[in-house]
């Protein structure tokens, strides 16, 4: 008889997993109070970068390289784009900060990796200053995840493996399996309070009207991580950008969803300085995201200290989404016995590390 699995939470944790258990033999269902890829959660968004670059960390640059293959798999079974490599580049301040550390490991690895001159962004963009920037770190396998449609297609690739998605909140104690896996996402800070060691945070983000000539394809993504800021070309809304410093608590069930005027004009300071053509355009959009954020920014994957068989997973802490498919295979290995789960997974006490989002300084 095949074992059976729980799993809560259909975003991209949740449904990755899913469909990996499901794959490996497991008798799943997965619970979702919402739809799929819904606006309310981290996996709902427009776009999410997917980028190797994570500093001295190569357990993360391995697992995002995976996690782009992955995705190209998906992308076929579905037949709609998912991934589009528009290529990532950092804007780096200095020349041994975190883009210097992430070009050593990106090497190492056999990663594609360019180091540009400031003024060859002139050449990746339609209208850029350089200002007193030290290099441009250019992945050109990186790119952009279309987030919510992404979400979708993983879920129904789930149900395609034999996946019963049941539309309904879980509770904990309540769900029976031999395994049950609470990747509820924002949700699991109020699920298990004394529990997580996470902060639900709201982040803005903004689209700017533009011409094509800012299209995602025509321009790559960006991060300038030491001023904790990033953003994608136009593939849907507008050109975004977003301030990732962190932001105010949030609930994201019935907090309001209106982005700060202050973090636009954030935004909009640093287009007129980055992209000087963009100075004054229009704000065709605005959204409002959660974030789930340990103190390391590290995931959550640890059995629950008193439920039998439960397993939390989660903590994207802003980074998240691009492993989705590649820490579900690391995850249903640690769940099915196979594998130790890494101790900085864990469910204890964190100090605060390095930042692995696209925010240095938050």
């Amino acid at each position: 008889m095949s074992k059976t699995a729980a799993v809560a939470g259909a975003g991209i944790f949740g449904a990755s997993l899913a469909r990996r258990l499901a794959r490996d033999g497991w008798d799943v269902t997965l619970y979702e109070r919402h739809e799929p890829g819904h606006e309310r959660a981290a996996s709902g968004d427009e776009s999410r970068l997917i980028r190797f670059a994570h500093g001295s960390d190569a357990w993360y640059t391995r697992s995002a390289w995976r996690a782009r293959d992955l995705w190209r798999e998906l992308e076929a079974e579905s037949g709609a784009e998912l991934f589009r490599e528009c290529g990532v580049a950092w804007f780096a301040r200095a020349e041994d900060g975190w883009e210097a550390e992430s070009e050593r490991v990106l090497r190492e690895q056999g990663i594609p990796v360019e180091r540009l001159q400031p003024e060859d962004g002139a050449g990746l963009f339609p209208s850029f200053d350089a200002g007193d920037l030290a290099f441009i770190l250019w992945e050109p396998s990186a790119g952009i995840l279309r987030a919510a449609d992404a979400t979708r297609a993983m879920t129904e690739s789930a149900q395609e493996a034999g996946v019963k998605l049941v539309r309904e909140a879980a509770e904990p104690g309540r769900v029976e399996a031999d395994a049950v896996i609470w990747a509820c996402g924002a949700w699991l800070a109020s699920l298990f309070p004394d529990l997580v060691p996470l902060h639900v945070t709201r982040q803005d983000s903004f689209y700017l009207d533009c011409d094509e000539a800012w299209d995602a394809g025509r321009v790559p993504a960006w991060v300038e991580y030491d001023r904790s800021i990033y953003g994608v070309g136009r593939i849907g809304h507008g050109f975004k950008i977003a301030p990732d410093f962190v932001g105010p608590a949030f609930d994201p069930e019935s907090d309001e969803r209106t982005p700060d005027g202050r973090n636009e004009a954030v935004a909009r300071a640093y287009a007129e300085e980055r992209f000087p053509a963009l100075a004054g355009a229009p704000l065709a959009f605005s959204k409002v995201c959660p974030y789930s954020l340990t103190p390391d920014t590290h995931f959550l994957l640890a059995p629950h200290p008193e439920l039998d068989g439960n397993w939390i997973f989660g903590g994207g802490s802003g980074h998240g989404f691009k492993h989705g498919p590649a820490i579900a295979e690391y995850a249903a290995r640690v769940i099915a016995g196979e594998e130790q789960a890494d101790a900085r997974f864990g469910l204890g006490p964190r100090d605060r590390g390095p930042s692995l989002r696209t925010a240095g300084p938050t």
